[in-house]
């Protein structure tokens, strides 16, 4: 009778591990995504919603603009406003995508020194909107191409968003116009 125990004691680890590794990975695991084509992801994304936080908390008419440089580096500009009557600002930075990741993860570097990650979670197939978060923070973005979006596709963002992982409550829209500011579910500008 002692064979049987020794024996289920291993595969009892084995089922333990297989149900961790399984639990650690969330429900729309972006590696099982196809390889993000770079050439069509560069240009102007508009900021949807995210998570705010210290950086982007009160921007309005947001967006990301990325450039494929010759070296294979990603020239990153960030453009918003305070407020629909304040001017407008940018911030430039760079990233470099990691190997073996499908395009999907990119290291990027703000002022030259400052780093952070961004994880492509999930691109529409006409390349339309986009889902983004910074693994291991509770950070995440949903981008489009044009600066409104229908509610239902918003909807069914957010729940992706979810399935990837991602504190999708905490998502707030972010005013691409001015008749946005105040609407339910609009993050307020840092100057009204």
């Amino acid at each position: 009778m002692a064979r049987p125990r020794i024996l289920r004691l291993p595969l009892i680890g084995l089922f333990l591990a297989l149900l961790a590794a399984c639990a650690s990975q969330p429900i729309g695991d972006a590696r099982s995504q196809p390889a993000v084509d770079l050439e069509r992801f560069m240009g102007t994304w508009y900021v949807i919603a995210h998570i705010p936080y210290f950086a982007e908390r009160g921007h309005v008419a947001s967006r990301q603009e990325y450039t494929l440089r010759g070296d294979g580096r990603i020239a990153v500009r960030y453009i918003h406003r305070e407020g629909f009557s304040q001017p407008v600002e940018a911030l430039e930075s760079r990233a470099k995508v990691k190997g073996g990741t499908g395009n999907r993860e990119w290291a990027q570097r703000f002022y030259g020194v400052i780093p952070a990650k961004l994880r492509i979670l999930e691109v529409a197939p006409d390349y339309s909107w986009a889902l983004i978060d910074y693994p291991g923070r509770d950070m995440g973005w949903i981008y489009g191409r044009a600066p409104t979006m229908d509610d239902a596709l918003y909807q069914q963002l957010v729940m992706k968003m979810r399935d990837h992982g991602v504190n999708a409550r905490q998502l707030v829209r972010v005013p691409q116009l001015p008749e946005q500011v105040g609407q339910p579910g609009f993050a307020e500008p840092e100057v009204p």
